[in-house]
């Protein structure tokens, strides 16, 4: 039974996302515990909502990204949604956003204003290249980049470039965006650093270039399209069968093409036949190749080829299908599929790759447009959560006894960052800092403002807090200036 806490269980992420490569991102944070909230159009929501109506009237891209997730509708145009926003923001510990280039700034949630009033925050954005150069303000959906980054030239046939045929680019960007985000949690975690990560769909695909980015520029020519063959090893790829269906195969080395032509095709002087000698010359001569083989499939049926196959100990695959993936029995024989809810009723999902052990991940509804509004703007106003705990004061006991160690948690953490600054101040002036006392005093009462604290009581405490470190600062001061005089 798994009995481990989730691994992002405590943390709270807010997502000004749509489409594919924010969402996903955030899904997969979902998946591992963090709290997500959605901030969706009213009515509307997410475009990508109306991609499709296959999944019994839901689209297809939507249900796959956005189980698990809060969805709270705001019009930011308005003032007061943004004043809303802004209240989740300071309670968060990641804020991601994939607007359009620059809406992001326009509405007040940029990284360089969100990152000045919440130290603490992982800002993460996501766009189709990057805050700067000169394509930042382009639009960029996946064809696009996918072209942009050279993908296209070197997926299809020789006489025809293709898209791959999911959303590749998107889906890089967030998998950067996700594990981005869990480096920049980790690094909070033993810093009390917030950061700012800029996640570009060019440099995500970029990385997953490398292989014929280094062929090409190293090696003088462009990698060639070969369809669903490999361009530069055979046999490597797919072999019709005497039933008329497909089966893959491939051959990485010498002693697997002979036990291959001995065993699978029984044809073991094939080995030695000079234009095969190699794999250069299989390469070569690839279609005389493939006619010899299936030439020796076009007697066998789909699963009497992948016996040979098998025995042979040469890896292999049948050309499934979607329906036929679903169904596949490894997946099956592994447990891999749950149900979660939606709007449309109980729906498949398979459990996310990675899972702790002892560990079942969240696999809560996909929401509908709004689902969660009144319940967030309610929790909001309630102010911290007092109302969850109000049964008992044995229950808000435990509750200010919890809020207590958190307090001295971050005091701990507030003092060692005192001690550090202390060895770079070298005057009384650097030490007493009165510019600075007002800084952090303006910033805390505008924080309390937005958490529904007292600005005033807060000031209170912070200006008595700030009085003592300084204090001790001071004598970190004199004592260092005496030792070294």
């Amino acid at each position: 039974m798994p009995t481990s806490k989730l691994p992002l269980e405590g943390i709270t992420v807010v997502a000004l996302e749509q489409a594919v490569a924010a969402p996903f991102a955030t899904r997969q944070l979902a998946d591992l515990g963090a709290r997500v909230i959605k901030v969706e159009r009213p009515r509307v929501g997410d475009f990508a909502r109306s991609y499709d109506e296959t999944v019994n009237g839901l689209a297809s891209h939507f249900v796959w990204l956005n189980r698990s997730k809060e969805s709270l509708a705001l019009d930011l145009k308005e003032d007061e949604a943004q004043k809303t926003l802004h209240q989740l923001v300071a309670r968060a510990d990641v804020f991601i956003q994939n607007l359009a280039p620059g809406a992001a700034e326009r509405l007040g949630f940029g990284a360089k204003e969100l990152g000045e009033t919440y130290p603490r925050l992982v800002y993460c954005s996501v766009s189709g290249y990057g805050a700067t150069g000169p394509y930042r303000d382009k639009k960029a959906y996946d064809l696009l980049v996918q072209c942009e980054a050279g993908l296209v030239s070197i997926t299809g046939t020789q006489e025809t470039p293709s898209k791959v045929g999911i959303s590749v680019a998107d889906i890089a960007a967030g998998m950067y965006a996700y594990s981005g985000i869990l480096a920049a949690l980790y690094r909070r975690e033993r810093t009390g650093e917030g950061a700012t990560l800029d996640i570009s769909m060019l440099e995500a695909l970029g990385e997953w270039m490398g292989f014929p980015a280094y062929f090409a520029g190293y090696g003088g020519e462009e990698p060639k399209r070969s369809g669903a063959s490999h361009a530069s090893i055979a046999p490597y790829g797919p072999f019709a069968c005497g039933d008329g269906e497909v089966v893959f195969l491939g051959i990485q080395n010498e002693r697997e093409w002979a036990r291959f032509c001995e065993e699978a095709l029984e044809k073991p002087s094939m080995a030695e036949d000079s234009r095969f000698a190699s794999n250069s010359e299989r390469v070569a001569n690839r279609a005389d190749l493939h006619a010899e083989i299936e030439n020796v499939f076009s007697r066998l049926t789909e699963e009497q080829v992948i016996e040979h196959l098998e025995r042979a100990g040469i890896a292999n695959a049948r050309m499934r299908d979607m329906r036929q993936f679903l169904d596949h029995p490894q997946l099956e024989a592994r447990g891999r599929w749950r149900e979660v809810g939606s709007p449309a009723g109980p729906l498949r999902a398979l459990l996310p790759p990675a899972i702790p052990t002892g560990v079942e991940p969240v696999m809560r509804p996909v929401p509908k447009v709004g689902e969660h509004t009144e319940e967030i703007l309610s929790e909001l106003l309630g102010g911290n959560g007092a109302e969850e705990c109000s049964g008992s004061l044995d229950e808000v006991r435990e509750r200010i006894d919890a809020a207590d160690r958190e307090i001295v948690r971050l005091l701990a953490e507030r003092e060692g960052y005192v001690r550090r600054a202390a060895s770079f101040k070298t005057t009384r002036g650097d030490v007493e800092a009165p510019a600075r006392v007002e800084a952090v005093i303006r910033k805390v009462r505008t924080l309390a403002h937005e958490n529904g604290a007292s600005p005033e009581m807060v000031e209170v405490v912070y200006r008595a807090m700030i009085s003592s470190f300084i204090s001790l600062e001071m004598d970190e001061y004199s004592r260092d200036h005496k030792e070294q005089t």
